[in-house]
């Protein structure tokens, strides 16, 4: 972690330094709950909150689907999904905790998701278009330096550090979620550390179904199921999976998943566009303060991205020892405990 500014030190850094807090202690509630649920005079007031916004593309105009919950002049969290192609449904367990802590958040779907339009033009799907729909969905929220602070989780990750690298200037804090700043890196990870956790005859099976290029194979997902996402994507059952997980998983856009990630589940390879990016290097150049999150178990390396934040100026990194790449959901006290205080440690301090 970075050295913190005395305002910061008492309020946030005995949180974040402890990386399995008990969550025991009851939650400072806001005072001014009326405040915080009044949406009166509001452009979403007659909808809750929710309301497409208008988006321009190089292949003409599309609308994007958002929805606000609460009122915080000066802490507002834009929620990036993952994927590329999943939906906000995966955000849902946040209704549990960012309320009761005054924090506005927006629900969003990036296009080609879910409640948002789904055009066919593939050329759409590409890291410079959505960093732009971004920036235009962060314009019609009025959000700003004085309030915006943008959450990205697993592919969101990696769109929020390029919208960081571009547009930071419009930022009050980032928090990247359960993702590295190198695919390869991930790659190298999932070849060389999880793939041998599994037993090797399954292993075995599944990389020749992927060899046979065979991810329609049911065999690949029965297979994967309980040798690898109860595991490294979410440590429970699956039919203990919650409904959100669940109904995101059922809305992915698997065109654009696949054409970004690509099929496999042990990194991003083939055909993938996404399969070379890396933003390691660029890291330094991110300076509005910014949180980490990784976890033990995740399928992305928590040490890298613990190294991550010793790279960013105003870096700091949450560790979640219980969870795996969902630990908003597996270590779901460790998560958000962490987040409320950095989000709260930043709107005193202004910076790390």
């Amino acid at each position: 972690m970075k050295p913190l500014t005395a305002v910061i030190l008492t309020c946030f850094c005995g949180l974040m330094s402890c990386s399995s807090p008990s969550g025991d202690e009851p939650a400072e509630k806001r005072p001014d709950l009326a405040e915080y649920l009044d949406s009166a005079g509001k452009e979403d007031e007659l909808s809750g909150g929710a309301r497409q916004i208008k988006i321009s593309t190089p292949k003409g105009d599309f609308k994007v689907w958002t929805k606000r919950v609460g009122n915080n002049p000066t802490m507002k969290v834009l929620l990036l999904h993952g994927g590329p192609g999943g939906t906000h449904e995966a955000f849902e367990c946040f209704d549990s905790y960012f309320p009761e802590e005054g924090i506005e958040y927006y629900y969003y779907d990036q296009l080609g998701s879910h409640y948002s339009d789904q055009p066919q033009d593939t050329s759409l799907w590409n890291i410079d278009r959505f960093v732009e729909e971004v920036e235009q969905v962060r314009a019609a929220l009025q959000l700003n330096k004085e309030n915006f602070y943008l959450l990205g989780h697993s592919w969101g990750g990696i769109l929020a550090m390029e919208y960081a690298l571009k547009y930071q200037d419009k930022l009050k804090g980032l928090i990247i979620s359960n993702m590295m700043s190198s695919v390869p890196a991930y790659n190298k990870y999932a070849q060389e550390v999880l793939g041998p956790q599994m037993a090797p005859a399954v292993l075995a099976e599944v990389k020749q179904l992927e060899a046979d290029n065979d991810f329609s194979n049911p065999r690949y997902m029965e297979l994967l199921l309980p040798n690898f996402y109860t595991k490294h994507a979410l440590r429970m059952p699956v039919e203990q999976w919650p409904d959100p997980v669940m109904r995101m998983f059922n809305h992915m856009n698997q065109t654009i998943y696949v054409q970004m990630q690509g099929p496999s589940e042990f990194g991003i390879s083939g055909n993938a566009s996404l399969k070379n990016w890396d933003r390691s290097a660029d890291l330094e150049k991110i300076t509005v303060p910014t949180l980490t999150i990784g976890a033990t178990h995740d399928t992305m390396d928590p040490k890298h991205m613990e190294w991550m934040a010793t790279q960013l100026p105003e870096g700091s990194y949450l560790n979640c020892p219980k969870g795996s790449h969902m630990a908003m959901y597996d270590d779901q006290k460790t998560y958000f405990k962490g987040l409320v205080s950095f989000i709260k440690a930043v709107d005193q301090g202004g910076k790390l």
